[in-house]
């Protein structure tokens, strides 16, 4: 039995991982489960799983939460330092860690520092700090295991072959809502228009990073640090179908894919089980019902924030972190129709040019750069015109 901590148990990849912990109530517990806002979803969850801790970050909805779980033996908390602090209970074996974008890092960091093992789903921790959150798990003994599809598909390529040199990775694309569309086309694309992938269900931040390409730039750099690789060792294309869900050249040419319909269940499971493998019942792909499989280079031209990532990955240092901060500030106004498809490009091309540069940072480091490019990358939204 695992104890498992899920961070961001009320969106997307967490209610999937709760589906699978109650699908295998033998192998896993809920122990902690922890929300940003959504207090009815978070209350709803406990009720079901009745965890040790249910933790909101909104403090206006402990009340909420803490009232309606009364007659459980959970423990109600609230506050974000709740959760930095909770994640190294000493009864918690692994962590998952779905919270949306750079709030995940410092609660992945001091989980790492308790020894738990990293189911790690929030992308943005090694996109900002990959080499520090590396390094703190070979020193601690933990294990990282990738959640997102592309990344476990990888993981699972390399099993067995510790011993092979890899040439290269290559990472696979949907494209998107708008795969073959031109910048024309872009310019009028609503949130709507955005929010409609056609084969992954997400939550809308990733929905709209997978829309601009920007998510697949963050898994680039994500891949850098997970399999210890140089940025000319990874590759991106497009595979509109989402089957294969990313592939291993090794140094002598051979090719090894992983394959299955597009549900987000099956990594998660994989994380929590490895290395074993436990029996589902999730829908099996079938060859027949797949007469093709297609595959295109992606357009970096148009879809700009896969260059920008290419290109903050090279440069190094903080630059990761300012491309991650400005395009949640750029994804959020998007959403909130304050600026154009487009436009989120040329908010995040604006801070990389704009913020310093570190070559070497440190966690406070990072936690200014955050700080510093959300407020330039709002400024710069403020003084553009209202969308219609």
């Amino acid at each position: 039995m695992k104890n498992i901590a899920i961070l961001g148990s009320t969106g997307s990849i967490g209610t999937q991982t709760l589906e699978v912990i109650k699908d295998n109530p033998q192998l896993f517990s809920a122990f902690m489960i922890t929300a940003n806002a959504n207090a009815y979803l978070l209350i709803q969850q406990a009720l079901e799983f009745v965890p040790q801790y249910a933790i909101i970050c909104d403090e206006s909805k402990y009340e909420e939460v803490k009232q309606a779980l009364a007659h459980l033996p959970t423990q109600v908390l609230a506050g974000y330092d709740a959760i930095k602090e909770h994640v190294s209970h000493p009864n918690i074996d692994v962590v998952l860690t779905a919270m949306v974008g750079f709030s995940g890092l410092v609660p992945t960091i001091n989980a790492i520092r308790a020894g738990k093992d990293i189911a790690l789903a929030n992308k943005e921790t090694l996109v900002v700090a990959g080499e520090m959150v590396t390094e703190l798990a070979k020193e601690h003994g933990v294990k990282i295991l990738p959640v997102d599809s592309e990344h476990s598909a990888i993981f699972q390529c390399l099993a067995g072959e510790e011993n092979n040199r890899i040439e290269k990775i290559i990472l696979t694309a949907s494209g998107g809502p708008f795969r073959g569309r031109n910048a024309a086309y872009l310019a009028s694309v609503t949130r709507e228009n955005a929010l409609k992938h056609p084969n992954w269900v997400m939550g809308a931040k990733i929905t709209i990073d997978s829309a601009s390409l920007m998510n697949k730039g963050l898994e680039v750099i994500e891949a850098k640090w997970l399999f210890d690789l140089q940025p000319d060792q990874i590759e991106v294309i497009v595979h509109p179908q989402s089957i294969i869900h990313s592939l291993v050249q090794f140094e002598d040419g051979s090719i090894k894919a992983q394959m299955g319909l597009p549900d987000m269940k099956l990594p998660i499971q994989y994380a929590l089980t490895y290395p074993g493998r436990v029996k589902n019942n999730f829908k099996r792909f079938n060859f027949a019902d797949y007469a093709q499989l297609t595959f295109e280079q992606p357009d970096m031209v148009t879809f700009r924030n896969l260059k920008l990532a290419f290109d903050a990955l090279a440069q190094g240092g903080n630059m990761p972190c300012i491309i991650n901060a400005a395009n949640e500030i750029a994804v959020a106004a998007f959403l909130q129709n304050r600026t154009g498809f487009l436009e989120m490009s040329d908010v995040i091309e604006a801070c990389m040019q704009h913020i310093a540069f570190i070559a070497h940072p440190t966690l406070h480091d990072y936690l200014n750069t955050d700080k510093e490019t959300r407020i330039f990358a709002q400024n710069l939204i403020e003084k553009m015109p209202l969308k219609a």
